[in-house]
């Protein structure tokens, strides 16, 4: 087994992820310096547990009382599981556990917990996919325990019962395809600190990314996954995340991934959060309008959509960048957005046809409030004298809350990880004390991946990108990625990015047929590789 590079230390106030000298060492100093780093290395690599492919680990040292809140969290701990897919019995190791951040001095300064699923006998080929949701602020069991891993979260023939939510087998698990790492960011899951005050040193775009690339690093050294093609999955702020981790990966740990999955991402603030006053903001949300308005009514049609979308790039993208519409013009305008959209006439004359900031009250029938996270989806108007959506998300804020429950006694019960710490699923103060600029500063409206895209596709011309969306998702638009994937440049070979849209809307996966269909276009996407079936 082979020890962590020097690269090993991390530190969120000072250089990230790398010995970067400021003045040539000359002489005896190198000697000097190169004799620290092997003390540090030998010191620190102990303190990870090591396991092999197979998943079977050595016990990893309980912290030391100056480990703060970290020592309550319990050593490794590795399950061997069965499960039936399809004809077929495929057997896995599951690893649940902690990789420890250092500052350069050595001071442990967190931890980050993952859960590892690796099939048994698999080809020394097979890819190896980490997950991670958004928020920023949420942990993975969205993705964990709703899409990919080997158990689900059952939310009844409803669909969103998630008080009698029960956990059952994945008929539709990746683990068929690849295997699998689910990372908790700082501050989400069991991942801490050792200081509670440290915490939000992590709150910032390059920080956070830095993170979870050296706990990529880690876990990739400990289980000698080097020579897997590795691949990036990231749900929301997510699928933001995973093009600055890919980059912090590649210069800063010497990982290339081979690829990313972005799953209703965040790709442009400026055309994302400016759709209430912006006319191409708004051009590219009106088709997600239009498919929920279709959906609500068990209507959805593929033709109408399509011309949803002409529309908005066309005659209403161009009216609203120009002056108001008046008289007849004006009536059959606002009157063909009202019967696409669902949305009353006046109230779409009202806003000028700008639409972000009316539909979740006006969208359904009176009395009742649509979700941003699927606008097709809506429930009873807790405030229906109010004039703005005052209440709690029933999709965020309601039955998707119980992946949290979920995952911690899935945790406990099956995967035998006992931990008296509380599994952070979604932490509201994270994003809103996020620095968006990187180290600092910035807001929202300023993020954007789209350089980091370009990027990755010219520094690797095998490095291959899908984007999914939900239809009816108001919180990242399908329209703005797809804007984003229309102006690539022609140079980066588009077909090496591919953009699909299901129905359904942020979390399209707990909809059960689409997330079969999803999870075939994803084994589509990895069928380069020949270890994508594991052996029997």
């Amino acid at each position: 087994m082979t020890p962590a590079s020097p690269s090993v230390d991390f530190s969120p106030t000072g250089p990230m992820l790398g010995w970067r000298l400021s003045a040539p060492f000359v002489g005896g100093q190198v000697l000097r310096f190169l004799s620290a780093i092997l003390l540090a290395t030998a010191l620190l690599w102990p303190l990870a547990p090591a396991m092999s492919q197979e998943g079977r680990s050595e016990p990893a040292p309980q912290g030391s009382p100056g480990d703060g809140v970290l020592r309550l969290l319990p050593d490794d701990s590795v399950t061997r599981h069965t499960i039936r897919i399809g004809e077929r019995s495929l057997d896995y190791v599951a690893t649940a556990g902690t990789l420890d951040l250092f500052a350069l001095d050595g001071v442990k300064t967190g931890a980050i917990f993952y859960t590892a699923y690796v099939a048994k006998n698999g080809a020394p080929d097979r890819p190896l996919t980490f997950a991670f949701n958004g928020g920023p602020g949420a942990a993975s069991a969205f993705l964990h325990l709703g899409l990919m891993g080997p158990r689900i979260l059952d939310f009844g023939p409803s669909g969103d019962d998630g008080a009698e939510a029960r956990l059952i087998d994945n008929p539709d698990t990746w683990l068929d395809f690849t295997d699998l790492v689910f990372i908790d960011p700082i501050g989400t899951g069991w991942s801490r600190t050792a200081k509670a005050d440290d915490a939000s040193k992590y709150y910032n775009v390059n920080s956070d990314a830095e993170s979870i690339a050296k706990a990529i690093a880690l876990y990739v050294a400990h289980n000698n996954r080097s020579g897997s093609p590795k691949y990036l999955l990231g749900e929301s702020y997510g699928g933001f995340r995973a093009a600055k981790v890919a980059g912090a990966l590649k210069d800063s740990q010497g990982i290339i991934v081979s690829g990313a999955i972005m799953l209703s991402p965040l790709l442009e603030g400026q055309l994302m959060f400016n759709a209430d006053q912006f006319a191409l903001g708004a051009a590219l949300e009106l088709p997600s309008l239009a498919a929920a308005n279709m959906d609500r009514h068990n209507a959805f049609d593929e033709t109408q959509q399509k011309e949803a979308e002409r529309f908005a790039l066309g005659d209403y993208l161009t009216t609203l960048a120009g002056p108001a519409p008046t008289g007849d013009a004006a009536k059959a305008f606002y009157g063909k957005i009202a019967s696409m959209t669902g949305i009353h006439e006046d109230v779409v004359a009202k806003n000028r046809g700008f639409l972000a900031n009316a539909y979740a009250k006006k969208s359904a029938e009176d009395g009742r409030v649509v979700s941003p996270y699927d606008a097709a989806f809506s429930t009873p108007d807790p405030y229906p004298e109010s004039d703005s959506d005052r209440g709690e998300d029933a999709i965020l804020d309601g039955f998707t809350r119980a992946y949290g429950g979920a995952f911690a006694d899935y945790a406990r019960s099956e995967l035998a990880f006992k931990t008296d710490l509380t599994y952070s699923l979604l932490d509201g103060d994270i994003g809103r004390r996020w620095e968006w600029g990187g180290r600092g500063g910035g807001s929202m409206r300023q993020a954007s991946v789209t350089d980091d895209i370009r990027q990755l596709l010219a520094a690797n011309p095998k490095f291959r990108l899908l984007i999914v969306h939900g239809y009816s998702d108001l919180v990242t638009p399908y329209g703005v990625s797809r804007y984003v994937v229309d102006h690539l440049p022609a140079s980066l070979d588009g077909e090496r990015v591919a953009l699909k849209v299901y129905r359904g809307g942020h979390m399209f996966y707990t909809r059960a047929d689409q997330r079969a269909t999803f999870t075939a276009d994803a084994r589509a996407f990895f069928t380069g590789h020949s270890g994508t079936t594991p052996a029997e």
